[in-house]
């Protein structure tokens, strides 16, 4: 783990491809800190801390640019929605955008639209990029995004919240890393730099924190917006973003300190951080110790993954089948062909109709039962819409354990177990996450 003079800091175990990819980014920054949930990501390892000076990162901030976490706590107790959490799990699928390209289903006007940045030439040559940045704020999109609402050790209710900057965000990111120099599917190469001064460089943190603006904008909308569908008041917030760059200084310099799946953990900074669908969440306080500033005031954003969506759920493609028109059946007759003037097949298995679709197949299995995860929610007293094999307990380490490794620079204040949980379905993929 040495290159050079400089050491990689690590929280816990990092695994082979966060190390090697922490690397990369360690032979052109100060310092590089790996988080207890590393996993490798885009040229950049999720959970990681580069450190530079008078340089950024766009590649190591990621795609989804100011990804971030947002709980709510309001003033209603666990009893007072007890007897309606399939009725509100219902309410918030449907209202609510999960999924990709999507708009809101509401028009949200902001005062971030009017905002000079948007005069950048990336935008002003890229009208489309801001009118869908006007239409998707306030969705969740897919992936590991999620809304989820909560009870903590005193039955108050939490509403919690997981995404970042939309398309907005991907589109912003992508043309930045070119102007970079980073290849467009970075894995293994060392991200390249601007220099903070520079033209290009400017008009990325520029266009970063308006990423930023519009992902605690969308954020913000979603919790109210859960928030009046179940009928109660807001009366504490806890904000953060996980994918950004900051400006701060750290053992009496001035640097910028790219988190990318890792969390400011300021002394008394509180921040939110989620385990998986069937899991605890928490909230969390930092505190001041000689680990925490060399971790660069910074812990983990959730648990971390141990396996990939593609080992978990296995492999599919999509194909036009004799598919039924169940949508809970799932069952097809492939490469069939009736004779003309007959009537369409009818479902062995269900009885109903089938007709030529396009349908998600499976064809190498996954290591998730996904049925047994529901039943699994299902027992906890969770009500879950949406989710996947990739998104189940399993491909997660344990929040509990991942904490463990951080004692020390921060404080659990708060533990939240879930009752309802919203994700977009399996049969979405999110390029906006990272």
């Amino acid at each position: 783990m040495q290159t050079k003079t400089k050491t990689i800091k690590v929280v816990g175990q990092a695994e082979d491809g966060a190390i090697r990819q922490a690397n990369n980014c360690l032979a052109a920054a100060e310092a590089f800190c790996l988080m207890a949930d590393n996993h490798k990501g885009y040229g950049m390892p999720v959970g990681g801390v580069a450190v530079y000076r008078d340089k950024v990162s766009p590649a190591g901030v990621g795609f989804d640019i100011a990804c971030g976490n947002k709980a709510v706590q309001l003033n209603i107790k666990r009893s007072d929605i007890a007897d309606r959490l399939g009725d509100l799990a219902d309410e918030i699928y449907y209202e609510l955008s999960f999924g990709i390209g999507l708009n809101n289903r509401e028009t949200v006007d902001h005062e971030l639209f009017d905002s000079p940045t948007w005069e950048l030439d990336f935008y002003s040559e890229n009208p489309s990029v801001v009118e869908r940045a006007h239409t998707q704020l306030g969705t969740i999109g897919a992936g590991n995004h999620y809304v989820d609402v909560f009870y903590d050790e005193s039955d108050n209710v939490w509403i919690g919240v997981h995404f970042g900057s939309r398309g907005l965000g991907h589109k912003t990111a992508t043309h930045f890393m070119g102007l970079a120099g980073d290849n467009p599917n970075i894995m293994d190469e060392t991200p390249h730099l601007l220099g903070v001064h520079s033209e290009a460089g400017l008009a990325y943190l520029s266009a970063m924190e308006l990423a930023g603006q519009y992902a605690y904008a969308g954020r913000d909308w979603v919790c109210a917006k859960v928030a009046e569908l179940i009928g109660a008041d807001i009366v504490d917030e806890v904000h953060n973003h996980h994918n950004f760059a900051w400006q701060e200084s750290h053992h009496g310099q001035e640097h910028w300190v790219v988190r990318k799946g890792a969390t400011p953990a300021f002394p008394g900074q509180r921040g939110f951080i989620g385990g998986s669908m069937a899991e605890n969440a928490v909230i969390v306080r930092g505190v001041d110790s000689e680990e925490s500033r060399e971790l660069y005031f910074s812990t983990v954003h959730g648990a971390g993954r141990v396996m990939s969506r593609t080992q978990a759920a296995g492999r599919t493609r999509w194909k036009t089948v004799w598919g039924c028109t169940n949508d809970g059946c799932g069952n097809y007759l492939d490469n069939y062909n009736p004779k003309r003037g007959r009537p369409n097949p009818t479902c062995s298995r269900c009885g109903s109709k089938m007709e030529k679709r396009r349908m998600k197949l499976q064809i190498k299995k996954g290591a998730v039962d996904f049925d047994a995860v529901k039943k699994l929610v299902k027992s906890k007293g969770i009500e879950l819409r949406g989710g996947g094999a990739d998104e189940s307990p399993q491909v997660y380490k344990r929040l509990d354990e991942v904490l463990g490794f951080h004692a020390g620079t921060i404080d659990v204040l708060h533990t939240l177990t879930p009752m309802i949980v919203c994700m977009a379905g399996d049969d979405i993929v999110d390029p906006y996450k990272d």
